[in-house]
This record gives structure tokens, sequence and C-alpha cells, in this order.
């Protein structure tokens, strides 16, 4: 019978533990039926405002005002959750086939809440 090497058998041991302990450590909680709540709200409204934005009349109207179609994005997804979750009911309040006007107008005042606060510099370019 063969004897084999004792110390490549500890040296693969120790090898292995090294390598076992330097994988990343997964974290996880519990969170609240009101935090899934608002992420899932949110991806709805998020949903529901682009694709109005998606419209090819939305985007030529906006292009028309000057406001780049990828800025109002970036736009769109900086809005905190309240004013996502009233431009999403605003745009639900409009009538069916109704109110460009109406879309283009709440996109506006969007906009200008956003100057406001400083948070861009659109008017200023116009």
């Amino acid at each position: 019978m063969r004897r084999r090497n004792p110390g490549l058998l500890v040296l693969l041991m120790m090898g292995s533990m090294f390598f076992a302990s330097v994988q990343n450590a997964a974290y996880a909680k519990v969170i609240s039926t009101e935090q899934y709540l608002s992420v899932v709200d949110r991806e709805q409204a998020l949903a529901q405002v682009e694709a109005v934005l998606a419209r090819e009349d939305v985007q030529r109207r906006l292009e028309q005002l000057g406001v780049d179609p990828a800025e109002t994005a970036a736009r769109v997804d900086a809005l905190t959750d309240a004013e996502l979750a009233q431009l999403a009911q605003d745009l639900e309040n409009l009538p069916a086939g109704g109110s460009l006007l109406g879309v283009i107008g709440v996109v506006f005042v969007v906009l200008l809440i956003l100057e406001l606060v400083g948070v861009t510099n659109v008017f200023n370019r116009i």
C-alpha cells in the first residue's frame, strides 16, 4: 500500500478553508409591508409615466418645446415618490384619448418645480 504525502492534503485543506472564508456574505433583513408597497407603487407609477412619455406625439411636442427626451427620462427618475405618484395620478385623471396639452402641462409643471428647487437648469437654455 502506498503512503500519500500528508503535506499535500494539508495544503489542499488550508487552501479550501481560505477560499471558503473569502466569499462575500449576504445580508438580508425583513422589510415592512409599507416599504414593499411603496416600491411596488413607485414602479407602477414610473411605468405609467414612462409609457406616456414614450408616445411619439408627446416626444415630438417636448422636442418642439426644446426639452431633450433623455433629460426628461432622467428627471422623471429623479422625482420623489410623492411627486411621481402625483404625476401618475394627474395622467390618470386626464380624459381618455384627450388633451395632449394637459400631459405637456403636467410635464412642464414638474420641470418647473425641479428648476425652482435647483435640481436642473433647463429654462436657462430656452
